[in-house]
C-alpha cells in the first residue's frame, strides 16, 4: 500500500473513531449505570418511573424482574427497567438534603 491509499481511508477511519467516542461509548456507559441502579434497588427507595410516576418501592420480585411501587393512587407493578435512574437519584438527593 502506498501513502496515497492510506490517506484516502483516513477520513473514514476518523468518522468511525468519532462515532465510537461520541455515540457508542457514552450510550454503553449509561446502560451500565442504569443496570447497576436497577440491581441496587431496595424496598423503601423513592423512585420515578420513565413515564413520570412518583412512588416508593414496596416489593421487589427478582424472579420476574418487576417492582411493586406504592403511589398516591395505589400500588402498581413495573418492570425494573422502567425505573428512571437519573430522575430517582435526583429525587433521593433532594430528600437527603431536606433531612439535613
Amino acid at each position: 500500500m502506498d501513502t496515497n491509499t492510506i490517506l484516502n481511508f483516513a477520513p473514514y477511519l476518523l468518522i468511525i473513531v468519532v462515532f465510537y467516542f461520541l455515540i457508542m461509548r457514552p450510550q454503553s456507559k449509561k446502560r451500565k449505570e442504569e443496570k447497576e441502579f436497577a440491581d441496587s434497588l431496595k424496598v423503601g427507595y423513592k423512585v420515578i418511573t420513565s413515564s413520570g410516576i412518583h412512588g416508593k418501592v414496596n416489593q421487589i420480585n427478582a424472579d420476574k424482574g418487576t417492582v411493586l411501587i406504592e403511589t398516591g393512587a395505589g400500588k402498581m407493578t413495573f418492570e425494573r427497567s422502567a425505573i428512571s435512574a437519573e430522575l430517582s437519584k435526583k429525587l433521593n438527593e433532594t430528600v437527603v438534603a431536606k433531612e439535613n
